[in-house]
């Protein structure tokens, strides 16, 4: 007998949904064996990875906090993947967003008024969208993968961050570290609820998520997005432009990845460090795979990885987990996803070896 994997011709809603459910369910299931092989308390680590963050109100904030640039960056990806638009390089659009707003941040210092913040995030929003019209440039106009490029500009812009930390923006009451002045008040997001890191960045994420899924799902914007990912020769002979949904729904993505990038050096960092990326762009994938592409999925999705993100910091202290477990968890969520996708598209069918061979 061999396993044959035939294509279905539509899956259930129940199974499509189901997945990322069934994805985080296994990587718990695995991880509480990987963590027992190695030694540690594999059952107790997966709960306080995945499960003691929700039970602790004053952790909810820290929780929110860490989904929000997820959230953001995930929920711009999602709209260009759904029209086949593989911007894979949020990470570096995300670092000359936050370079963006601390240009202006650095320009207007000692400058007290209500329109820097807003000044700075525009300044990221543009500088993202910037970033990421030069993939979209080269695929419109010479065809070259939007995968490569993205992902190699994003080297490009950590060198660019690191040359200007060391060099030209570097604090010069700073002791020589590389870094950049810290942000004045009024240059700061401010907090939403006192003694706790909770930001209008947050609300901020919020409302995207809500104008993503109301141009997604309610406009003509959003069907040309759709139609142009499923089907392109329809959407050409329905006047619809490729390259005009290629170049809009790379702006977008990459704007929201520079916002993200600007507020959480505002809110968070309160100054440009060489240790502003941690890899938030490339988490994003993952994120917007276990929303479906949805944004209210995608919203979903990052409350989850942000709860493995302040569950792992639980763990190394109470079960003496390392810090890659994080990435474990995350890589195991992923594999796991694609896995189980495979047999949502798939139904296996058991073939008789000789039928097999015939064929």
């Amino acid at each position: 007998m061999w396993i044959k994997l035939e294509p279905r011709k539509a899956p259930s809603h129940l199974a499509l949904y189901g997945a990322p459910v069934a994805a985080i369910a296994l990587t718990m299931l695995a991880g509480m064996v990987l963590f027992t092989l190695m030694g540690y308390r594999g059952a107790g680590a997966v709960f306080e990875i995945f499960i003691e963050p929700l039970l602790e109100p004053e952790r909810w904030p820290d929780i929110a906090v860490k989904a929000s640039p997820l959230v953001m960056i995930a929920t711009g990806l999602a709209i260009g993947f759904r029209a086949n638009v593989w911007n894979i390089g949020a990470e570096g659009q995300y670092i000359v967003g936050a370079i963006a707003g601390t240009g202006i941040a650095l320009a207007t210092y000692g400058i007290e008024s209500w329109w820097v913040l807003p000044s700075m995030l525009v300044a990221g929003l543009i500088g993202g969208a910037a970033w990421a019209a030069i993939p979209a440039l080269l695929r419109i106009r010479l065809k070259v993968s939007e995968i490569l490029t993205s992902l190699m500009l994003t080297y490009v812009a950590l060198q660019l961050l690191y040359y200007l930390v060391r060099g030209p923006w570097r604090d010069p009451e700073g002791y020589n570290f590389p870094q950049t002045r810290m942000f004045s008040e009024a240059e700061t997001v401010p907090n939403l609820l006192e003694g706790t890191q909770l930001h209008w960045g947050v609300l901020l994420t919020f409302l995207a998520v809500l104008i993503a899924w109301f141009v997604m799902s309610r406009t003509l914007t959003g069907y040309q997005v759709r139609v142009v990912g499923l089907a392109p020769m329809a959407a050409r002979l329905g006047g619809f432009h490729e390259n005009r949904t290629v170049m809009m729904t790379m702006l977008v993505s990459g704007g929201l990845a520079g916002l993200a990038g600007i507020v959480e050096c505002s809110a968070t960092f309160g100054q440009l460090t060489p240790q502003f990326p941690v890899n938030y762009g490339f988490t994003a994938i993952i994120v917007a795979f276990l929303g479906r592409l949805h944004p209210i999925g995608v919203l979903i999705g990052g409350l989850a990885l942000a709860t493995s993100y302040i569950g792992a910091d639980i763990a190394q202290t109470a079960s003496a987990l390392p810090q890659a477990a994080t990435g474990l968890i995350q890589a195991m969520m992923l594999f796991f996803l694609l896995g189980v996708d495979l047999f949502v598209v798939n139904r296996v069918r058991l073939v008789p070896s000789v039928v097999q061979h015939a064929s």
